[in-house]
């Protein structure tokens, strides 16, 4: 089937009882049992919930994997697949990720005696080179916040040459411009708040894999530590993933046209979106994906800029999280990369005056001039 024909029906039949096209929200913490032992596949809501599992086939099928399993939040989904690894072994981490990522590596399990190493990833040859051995590669591309481009097939012969497994974050571009798995990645995590869901009105995280054994560890996972997303939760999403296919092209069409009104103003410094021929990985990016994203980060200068830009718009909001329909601004130095020292965010170029912007499906020209406005104001 088409991605937009598996957007719409993957994983989603109509209902046996009613025939309800969309599939009900399942609210239910138990079930009836037939007789000791005997029961018709459903225990207990933690376990099996088929509102959930619909979501969990749906995604599977988007990303190409061979099963999906859903998660409270993304980094419930991360927590889930750092199983994997054990005390006294090694994972490398692209050196750019997402706060809550670096947060959960160097402050919890670290403790646990998982050893983590933080290095360029960007440069797939340069990484080789550097990369003793290791049990696990954890990569985003693009990173969170500064939009470097790993090479997924490169990175994915790195890991495998030494049994490792690769872990791709694609939170920022869906399945719908990349997908890793094909490219070599063992597992794929999103955080379902994003751009899967894509209205700002629930929180989740799913894995998706390709192969069986890792399967039936995120299943027993899944059920042993009960982080699961909810059965409303999950029906959300699956309304989101309806419209994925239509909504994605109308994101980076706004990009396509805010990205360069960003590079040729004279308030803005670094503009930071893999679209730009400028961009130093561009030529990777366009060959492992079909589309540039909606997310993109423009250097103003200095902390004060920021929060003048961020306090002047009008059309556009300040605030956490992406990938919604709405056009979202956050400051990474005291929002998503918080948890970062001042010495780790200057060593990686994240600085105060440093914007991230998730750009929606509004009509560009108003995108414009709100973003003049702000920038007037910066």
């Amino acid at each position: 089937m088409g991605f937009a024909t598996d957007c719409i029906h993957a994983g989603q039949e109509p209902d046996p009882t009613t025939g309800a096209v969309t599939v009900p929200i399942y609210q239910t913490s138990t079930y009836v049992q037939e007789g000791l032992g005997r029961h018709k596949g459903y225990e207990y809501a933690r376990t099996h919930n088929l509102t959930r599992r619909s979501l969990e086939r749906n995604l599977a099928a988007l990303e190409g994997g061979t099963d999906a399993y859903c998660f409270a939040s993304g980094m419930a989904a991360t927590q889930a697949v750092l199983t994997f690894v054990k005390a006294g072994q090694r994972v490398v981490v692209s050196d750019n990720v997402y706060g809550g990522t670096h947060r959960f590596f160097t402050k919890v399990l670290a403790e646990y005696g998982v050893e983590f190493a933080f290095l360029e990833a960007s440069d797939a040859r340069g990484f080789a080179a550097q990369a003793r051995s290791f049990d696990l590669l954890w990569i985003e591309t693009p990173t969170n916040p500064l939009m470097k481009i790993c090479d997924i097939a490169a990175l994915a012969e790195v890991a495998h040459g030494q049994g490792a497994l690769l872990v791709v974050d694609n939170t920022f571009m869906s399945p719908f411009f990349q997908k890793p798995l094909a490219l070599g990645a063992d597992v794929v995590v999103h955080s379902t708040t994003k751009f899967l869901n894509g209205h700002s009105d629930s929180v989740g995280g799913v894995a998706v894999v390709r192969h069986d054994g890792h399967a039936e560890r995120l299943r027993f996972i899944q059920n042993a530590a009960g982080g699961i997303l909810s059965p409303f939760d999950s029906w959300l999403v699956l309304r989101g993933t309806k419209t994925l296919h239509l909504r994605m092209p109308r994101h980076e069409e706004n990009a396509r046209v805010v990205a360069p009104f960003l590079v040729q103003h004279a308030k803005v410094g670094a503009v930071h979106w893999p679209g730009l021929a400028g961009h130093p990985n561009h030529e990777i990016h366009k060959r492992q994906a079909s589309g540039f994203g909606a997310m993109i980060s423009f250097d103003l200068g200095s902390l004060e800029a920021a929060e003048r830009f961020g306090e002047s718009v009008r059309l556009c909001s300040l605030g956490e999280s992406l990938g919604g329909v709405e056009t979202l601004i956050s400051h990474p130095a005291t929002m998503t990369h918080a948890g970062y020292t001042q010495p780790e965010r200057d060593a990686l170029g994240i600085t105060d005056g440093l914007v991230r912007l998730s750009v929606g499906c509004e009509d560009a020209d108003d995108l414009l001039a709100d973003l003049e406005r702000a920038l007037g104001a910066a």
